[in-house]
């Protein structure tokens, strides 16, 4: 694959959670690794997404140490890799507000993301979470963007910037390139990054997943927990009364989670993990070494992140900034002259 423009982002609301990081950010940084020697890489920070919500008054502090994560999993910067912000490129508002004249309220209404968090149509839901899809329009087609490694729960969104830039494309002609249709960026994830998508499970209940905004502490393990406390988290996590060790998500859970965990931390493949404790019974025995290993990983990783320091995320942030204005100024002068802007 070459010439094409891959773009993410995640959220900074708060400190990470392993599942986070696991299922999103370490992906992205291999995914980065692959493929940014012959296409362009974006990797934003959302911090207007981010607002939507309610924001605990380190929005910046959470931010810098999202991009020093990126770097401490491994991420390699080259030409082709570009990290910015998202409030610091204005084309992002000022495009969203034009494509809000494109889009329609009937389709951004059916976005099951905002029926879910406006509690069927709770009337003090704020208009930014009405809007957030249009902005993550607005993300994507400033830059051309082919390919948006995101959740299922975001495929739909991705869809919706297809229909609002082919009806623009229609109506002034070809200045939006579509992303891939949703076949295409499941194949895409699938082939950068294994089949099949990661979802930590919560672990007092594996039946959901593994969540920052979870009230239970010992649900969740945080990028920046201590040994004492990983293994505390892991020892007391639900399991059941089988007594087997076995990868059966549907009945088994909380084995298959924590299975799952000490396959992607330690870099074992997961059938590997499978084979050596199938058939085990005792369950703390897993337990031990899935807080032995999540334990070490997290002890060096904090060390790596430790050691960068915030000028040189700020230096990252200004050489990024500038190249996504030069790109998405290009593109919103486009836009404002088929509306007579300019």
């Amino acid at each position: 694959m070459e010439g094409k423009t891959i773009l993410t982002g995640i959220r900074v609301n708060s400190e990470m959670t392993l599942g986070n990081f696991l299922g999103a950010l370490l992906p992205m940084t291999r995914l980065a690794n692959k493929y940014s020697a012959n296409n362009k890489i974006n990797i934003f920070i959302p911090d207007l997404h981010t607002i939507i919500s309610d924001v605990d008054g380190e929005l910046q502090k959470n931010l810098v140490k999202e991009i020093k994560y990126y770097l401490a999993a491994g991420l390699v910067l080259n030409e082709n890799v570009h990290i910015y912000r998202q409030s610091y490129v204005p084309a992002h508002s000022e495009l969203c507000w034009i494509l809000n004249c494109v889009a329609t309220m009937g389709e951004t209404s059916r976005m099951i993301q905002y029926k879910e968090k406006s509690h069927n149509g709770d009337q003090s839901t704020n208009v930014g979470i009405f809007d957030y899809p249009i902005l993550m329009a607005a993300d994507i087609l400033l830059y051309d963007a082919n390919y948006v490694p995101v959740g299922e729960d975001q495929f739909q969104h991705i869809e919706l910037t297809r229909d609002i830039a082919s009806r623009f494309n229609n109506k002034f002609g070809e200045i939006f390139v579509l992303p891939e249709n949703t076949e295409n960026q499941v194949k895409f994830i699938e082939s950068a990054n294994g089949a099949g998508g990661v979802r930590i499970r919560d672990l007092q209940n594996p039946e959901k997943k593994m969540s920052k905004s979870a009230e239970a502490e010992n649900s969740k393990i945080m990028m920046n927990d201590d040994p004492a406390k990983v293994t505390k988290k892991i020892m007391s996590a639900q399991t059941d009364s089988l007594g087997k060790i076995a990868f059966d998500m549907f009945n088994q859970p909380g084995i298959s989670n924590l299975l799952q965990i000490e396959s992607l931390v330690s870099g074992v493949p997961l059938q590997d993990v499978i084979s050596t404790w199938a058939g085990e019974s005792h369950y703390g025995d897993l337990k031990k070494k899935v807080a032995e290993t999540v334990s070490t990983y997290l002890s060096d990783f904090q060390a790596k992140v430790a050691e960068i320091s915030d000028e040189e995320v700020y230096k990252i942030l200004e050489e990024g900034e500038r190249y996504a204005n030069e790109v998405a100024n290009k593109k919103l002068f486009e836009v404002q002259k088929a509306f007579k802007l300019r």
